[in-house]
């Protein structure tokens, strides 16, 4: 008999704990949300003002890509979060925050939502996952394409017409409920009519936004790509095993707070409905359970950029440090196993 199917999450893991304790971990509240909308807004000012005082000078090319990064990280991180319906208690205050970041973030929102829920009952699984942004194995050329940015956001672009023109593929049909299709074109008309209506404010010499809005959202599409990068690179696909698909890896309170923890990917795929500040009281419940996180954001994108050049050059492509699937440890050439779904 066909065994059914379990989802990719703890159950699918041999990950245990308590009822009780994912219950009080699940619980959802307004303020730590709030609270971090707070401190997103005071860093945007206080970036924002080191790009005016850096302007005319040498410094603003590194003001605009750290303004930027401090706009589209936490962008991406609440769309995340918010597209999970953990962010708020409030359910109206999700929904809203979920649209305006989906907005910076550049993904219509309700295709963000299903894309993602598929991501998580798939997660790594070749053909199933609809959020599979690079082929695998990953080669220097696969890399530059990610790091740079610019595959994400051609792909973003690229759905956001076809929403918005009613040309759905055969995977955005698979994952969203036909009834949302309505919903989710009058969105991307409306996100597309924004865009578009930026880009002739600028053109009738608003420049600012392009300054402040427009060279800055895309310079931090790099940052996000980076986080986003090693999020699966190098690990299992159709494992069931969240352990083997996945990776956490260790940074600092900064990088922490701006990616709102998601540095703790594992347990997130574990326990999807835990919140984002409860994922390190998760971690500290489950740790014993978990393979070791992978060093810091920093060395980890290091170590995954070498294992693409030794894969490009034909040389032997076992990390130092970092977790790696068994298949793609090779010392020689290499086997494309699967192509991305992000296309």
């Amino acid at each position: 008999m066909k065994s059914e199917f379990v989802a990719t999450n703890a159950a699918s893991s041999g990950v245990e704990l308590d009822r009780k304790a994912i219950k009080l971990l699940c619980r959802r509240y307004d303020r730590p949300g709030l609270i971090f909308l707070a401190q997103w807004a005071v860093s945007l000012l206080a970036s924002g003002y080191l790009v005016f005082l850096s302007t005319e000078t040498i410094l603003l090319w590194p003001a605009l890509f750290i303004y930027g990064s401090i706009i589209s990280l936490p962008a991406y991180a609440m769309s995340h979060e918010t597209a999970h319906g953990t962010a708020f208690r409030t359910r109206w205050l999700n929904e809203t925050i979920f649209w305006l970041t989906s907005l910076i973030y550049l993904e219509e929102p309700l295709h963000r939502r299903y894309t993602h829920t598929n991501h998580h009952t798939y997660t790594w699984h070749i053909g199933k996952d609809s959020q599979m942004p690079f082929d695998t194995p990953v080669t220097l050329r696969i890399w530059l394409l990610e790091i740079s940015g610019s595959a994400l956001t051609y792909f973003h672009i690229i759905t956001l017409f076809r929403l918005a023109t009613g040309r759905y593929t055969s995977m955005m049909r698979s994952v969203i409920p036909n009834d949302e299709f309505p919903r989710v074109r009058r969105n991307a008309i409306t996100f597309v009519g924004i865009y578009i209506g930026i880009a002739m404010a600028i053109a009738m010499g608003v420049t600012s936004l392009l300054w402040y809005l427009v060279i800055p959202l895309f310079l931090g599409r790099v940052t996000v790509a980076t986080y986003g990068l090693i999020q699966h690179v190098e690990m299992e696909e159709n494992a069931p095993s969240i352990l083997d698909s996945t990776r956490s890896f260790r940074t600092n309170w900064l990088g922490g707070f701006f990616y709102l923890n998601m540095h703790h990917h594992v347990e997130h795929h574990l326990f999807p409905q835990v919140p984002f500040y409860s994922l390190p009281t998760l971690n500290d419940a489950i740790k014993d359970q978990l393979p070791l996180p992978d060093p810091g954001f920093w060395r980890t994108n290091l170590e995954a950029l070498s294992v693409a050049i030794h894969r490009s050059l034909g040389r032997n492509t076992k990390a130092w440090s970092i977790r790696q699937a068994k298949h793609m440890i090779t010392n020689g050439g290499f086997v494309k196993v699967a192509s991305k779904s992000m296309k």
